[in-house]
């Protein structure tokens, strides 16, 4: 199956390099094209990507000239591998936190037909997860939100807030991603869609990780914008 894995960038000129190299070598003659988005970075991420796809023709990147958000990026990154017949996008992050090892597993589901969406979780072992270097408060608020999340929702998943997702062109030809929010909360909202349009969602566990990368998301903001998106889905809004 064609398989495009999709990029964010914002500020990671020192993470990327390190990315690629960590993609299995079996998974990386699979993959038909990286698409990396640099979405408005100050610390010359379009030059190494362009210095990486001097070398390698599966590489492709797009420039936003100013910083649009994790969100836009992703939704630059799926317009463009569906215009070019992509059946499985992959999205994978730039800053390393999630292993680019496990992709083959993670695309495993949907290229056997088991799945249309596939989350790497963190949370379907949590003692893994703080052994992993999950700051407790953040653990606590996955749990937390994750909780109520399943009870809005209707749903059973571990958690919510992974941002190591795969999806199947058909799931992002029925999910209208367009329209949903521009928050760092874009890929719980892509997992309360998934579920509504009857499409199949599978959790493959992945270890967590937490090093020196940046994060660039306000935990109060980011917060507020999972109990804005449950509260809007209880009043209807999300009835697309």
């Amino acid at each position: 199956m064609r398989t495009f894995v999709i990029i964010p960038a914002y500020n990671a000129a020192g993470t990327l390099g390190p990315v690629f190299r960590r993609v299995p070598s079996d998974a990386y003659g699979k993959i038909e094209r990286f698409i990396v988005v640099n979405d408005g970075s100050a610390d010359g991420t379009g030059e190494v990507v362009r210095r990486l796809a001097a070398s390698d023709p599966k590489i492709v990147l797009i420039e936003h000239p100013s910083n649009r958000g994790y969100a836009q990026a992703q939704k630059t990154g799926f317009n463009e591998a569906l215009a070019a017949g992509a059946e499985i996008m992959a999205l994978l992050h730039a800053d390393g936190q999630y292993a680019p090892e496990l992709l083959p597993a993670l695309v495993r589901p949907i290229e056997e037909g088991q799945a249309d969406v596939v989350q790497g979780s963190r949370m379907l072992n949590p003692r893994a997860a703080l052994k992993g270097g999950m700051p407790l408060y953040k653990f606590l608020a996955n749990r937390a939100l994750s909780t109520i999340e399943n009870w809005v929702y209707g749903m059973k998943l571990a958690e919510y807030h992974s941002g190591y997702m795969i999806y199947s062109a058909r799931a992002l030809r029925t999910i209208p991603f367009m329209r949903l929010s521009d928050t760092f909360h874009f890929d719980g909202e892509m997992l309360l869609m998934a579920h509504k349009k009857g499409l199949r969602i599978v959790e493959v566990p992945i270890p967590t990780h937490y090093g020196d990368e940046k994060s660039y998301l306000n935990p109060i903001k980011y917060g507020a914008d999972v109990l804005t998106i449950m509260f809007k889905y209880l009043i209807g809004k999300y009835e697309l």
